[in-house]
């Protein structure tokens, strides 16, 4: 799924603004995050740690925000027509909140650098907010998890990927 989002960035955004800046649109998405951004990246023939670095650091912007604010903002959500989808946010979170619940600030580690559907910087702040951890604590954490996830995409697009084609 993130392949054919990455894309359909890369294909509507390509006209409109420079490689770099798809990548940074792509990595700061919820759903996509870094890995669509690394994608689009390869996608576009872009240099690897470019790539990297601009996705990466696209990926962590949003983070301690969610960290920050994501509780109050729900609040005030649910009281408006918006509250089905905060709801709908706040099951996926729990949902997937097993692993963070059980091993804490390890298993926001393990939940984001694991690079699988689901999972990554996004949905990892916001259970971690929603459980109450502590954001400075928090955010090193993720950061670390969206490195190590970022590795492992960049090896699978730019390594396996680049030798195949």
């Amino acid at each position: 799924m993130a392949e054919t989002l990455a894309a359909w960035f890369v294909e509507n955004l390509s006209g409109f603004f420079s490689r770099e800046v798809i990548v940074a649109i792509v990595s700061m998405l919820p759903i996509l995050e870094l890995r669509g951004g690394i994608i689009a990246g390869f996608a576009m023939g872009m240099e690897w740690l470019p790539t990297f670095i601009i996705a990466y650091i696209a990926n962590l912007i949003p983070i301690p925000f969610i960290l920050l604010f994501i509780r109050f903002i729900f609040r005030v959500l649910k009281k408006t027509p918006l509250k089905g989808i905060v709801e709908w946010c706040e099951r996926k979170a729990d949902s997937k909140s097993d692993k963070i619940r059980r091993y804490a600030y390890w298993g926001v580690y393990l939940f984001v650098a694991i690079p699988l559907p689901g999972t990554g910087a996004w949905m990892g702040a916001l259970i971690a907010a929603l459980l109450n951890m502590d954001p400075k604590k928090t955010f090193p954490v993720i950061a670390v998890g969206v490195l190590t996830a970022g590795i492992i995409v960049s090896v699978l697009s730019f390594g396996v990927l680049g030798s195949i084609i």
